[in-house]
């Protein structure tokens, strides 16, 4: 498992980071790992089953045993206990439910041989918020992709208006400040980039031209064959 290779995308929410891993994946014929999905679908669940999040073992739980399936009903969709919960993830809600299970220690280790399971040759893209530092550390290319808060609200304004989702610019905008400060300040696996990433600021850039230059950091970092 070691010797095959992973590219580690991390970022805030809203970066990019699971668009442009998408189509790196694509691009080099790897397999994908979204983990915000992980966590987006645990937060839904433990919603609709009124887990108590205080109640940390319980979390952990309900994460060792969802029934999660991707791409039952089309590429991209998720499914939670055979219902397609693809739109109800990526609300806001969906989003602050994800961040609220991600700062459980006990939900995050339960989740973390899931993710591991996902390194399958002939490499994978993993995209998170500690793909580079903690689930895949040994990775070949670590990058760690950001934009400005602002700029981050438009895109996932723009991204929920195009899904027929409803939204409001300065919730989101709240929601995003909130959420990044609980993800760089939670006890376990904070939202850093590792010391050997690459830092990559995409405010001023276009989703192309970011997928471009993380393919030229990809080719100079894998090693050769």
């Amino acid at each position: 498992m070691q010797s095959i290779p992973v590219i580690a995308i991390d970022g805030p929410s809203g970066s990019g980071k699971g668009s442009v891993a998408g189509r790196v994946s694509k691009a080099l014929g790897y397999h994908l790992l979204d983990s915000g999905v992980l966590y987006r679908v645990l937060g839904l669940a433990a919603r609709l089953r009124n887990v108590d999040l205080q109640q940390d073992q319980a979390v952990a739980e309900l994460a060792r045993t969802l029934d999660i399936a991707f791409g039952e009903n089309g590429p991209g969709s998720v499914s939670l206990d055979g219902k397609d919960v693809s739109i109800d993830i990526r609300t806001s809600l969906g989003s602050d439910m994800a961040s609220r299970v991600g700062a459980i220690p006990a939900a995050r280790a339960a989740l973390l041989e899931r993710q591991l399971m996902f390194r399958q040759a002939p490499g994978l893209v993993a995209d998170g918020r500690d793909m580079g530092t903690v689930v895949f550390p040994d990775a070949a290319v670590k990058i760690f992709l950001t934009a400005s808060v602002e700029e981050r609200a438009q895109r996932r304004y723009k991204q929920l208006i195009a899904k027929g989702i409803d939204a409001i610019l300065s919730a989101l905008l709240s929601d995003l400040k909130e959420r990044d400060e609980r993800d760089r300040e939670r006890a376990v696996s904070p939202l850093l980039p590792a010391t050997d990433a690459e830092f990559l600021d995409t405010t001023e850039m276009s989703e192309e031209a970011t997928v471009l230059r993380v393919l030229e950091l990809v080719q100079t970092g894998l090693p050769n064959p």
